[in-house]
């Protein structure tokens, strides 16, 4: 069983809709994005949480009260929602479902690692 607060989604739509107005509002939406783009510009700030770690997870460039691992991974999530607003996903729902999936999963599933 997996917990999840009920506000959860809720919550989770609300800010994944102000990410998104404020992504519209700066200009990155005046001009339609394309989906590689969107998960190109993602898997950047991936790159750059594993940069971070790389130079010792200083901290932040822009939110200097976090680590730059904090700040890039928030970057990661912020990418996310902006993409998932602008194409009606899920996401908050998938992450409940999913959760509940892995839940099931075997111990160490997948052998990948």
């Amino acid at each position: 069983m997996v917990t999840v607060p009920d506000d959860f989604v809720t919550a989770f739509h609300l800010v994944q809709c102000s990410v998104h107005n404020m992504a519209v509002s700066k200009g990155w939406w005046d001009t339609p994005r394309n989906d590689g783009e969107m998960i190109a510009l993602t898997h950047q700030e991936l790159s750059e949480a594993l940069d971070c770690l790389r130079k010792g997870n200083p901290p932040a460039e822009h939110i200097p009260a976090f680590s730059g691992l904090e700040e890039e991974f928030a970057d990661v999530v912020i990418r996310l929602m902006d993409f998932a607003a602008a194409r009606n996903l899920r996401i908050a729902e998938a992450i409940i479902a999913k959760m509940e999936f892995n839940a099931n999963r075997p111990h160490k599933h997948g052998k990948k690692f």
